[in-house]
């Protein structure tokens, strides 16, 4: 018990400094690819592409939606404007 009470400081230490390794290591995995089937190629889904995204919302008028939830149309529309806007 008495090594448990000396040691549990060092632990919660360790925690604390591991966790924004852990969380960072965790966001890596948020991003997945997406196919361009028009220009043949494929996109990672990730903050750089969701700003993307999101400026092409707001410059075309339009609600927000996940990209996947969109119809094929907007998805297409969407990656013209994209391929304009390297």
């Amino acid at each position: 018990m008495r090594l448990f009470n000396r040691a549990w400081p060092v632990l919660l230490l360790f925690a604390a400094l591991s966790a924004p390794a852990v969380i960072a290591g965790c966001a890596e995995h948020n991003t997945y690819r997406v196919y361009d089937r028009d220009h043949d190629d494929y996109h990672r889904w990730d903050q750089h592409e969701i700003a993307f995204y999101s400026q092409w919302e707001h410059e075309t008028h339009r609600d927000h939606r996940d990209f996947d939830k969109r119809d094929e149309s907007e998805q297409k529309e969407y990656w013209n404007w994209r391929h304009s806007h390297q």
